[in-house]
């Protein structure tokens, strides 16, 4: 169900996000039945500030309402990705070869978490380098995933 609502969404969201100057980036959705929360995750080259998310909460939440795909009352949060950036297309394997990410894939008996880097995508694979060998994980089996954002704390800042 929730699935088939994020796709929805999406469908709906991702052309205007297209006309506004952003990649939707992505879509969750979660909460309790009677209180539901859309995630809406926006990016554009050069980052995405505070007044960008501002003016987009509005056309978002408009088109949200108008075409009445939550029913009811829900809660829409917008923002940036951030660092530890949700993977939800092929292209985004693509941009970010060579990054630490963290993947949970359907695996025969369950689920599995793979921490490692992005080496390859081959077709609708992920080859994910993790310790000392390479795993390859169908996009169709990927749950969730998220870069594994490294900040440098090793540059001091100028003080005057």
């Amino acid at each position: 169900m929730e699935q088939l609502l994020r796709e929805r969404i999406e469908a709906l969201l991702a052309p205007a996000a297209v006309r506004e100057g952003f990649e939707l980036a992505a879509i969750e959705t979660g909460g309790a039945v009677h209180s539901p929360v859309v995630r809406v995750f926006l990016d554009r080259e050069g980052g995405i500030g505070i007044d960008a998310i501002v003016e987009a909460n509005r056309w978002i939440s408009t088109a949200l309402d108008e075409a009445d795909l939550v029913p009811g009352s829900y809660t829409l949060e917008v923002s940036s990705p951030g660092i530890d950036r949700p993977l939800t297309t092929l292209d985004h394997y693509r941009r970010f070869l060579g990054e630490a990410a963290t993947i949970k894939a359907r695996q025969a008996g369950g689920m599995s978490t793979f921490r490692g880097t992005i080496e390859e995508v081959r077709d609708d694979v992920i080859l994910l380098h993790v310790q000392d060998e390479t795993v390859h994980i169908p996009f169709r089996d990927i749950v969730k995933a998220r870069l594994k954002g490294r900040v440098d704390f090793s540059q001091k800042g100028t003080e005057e």
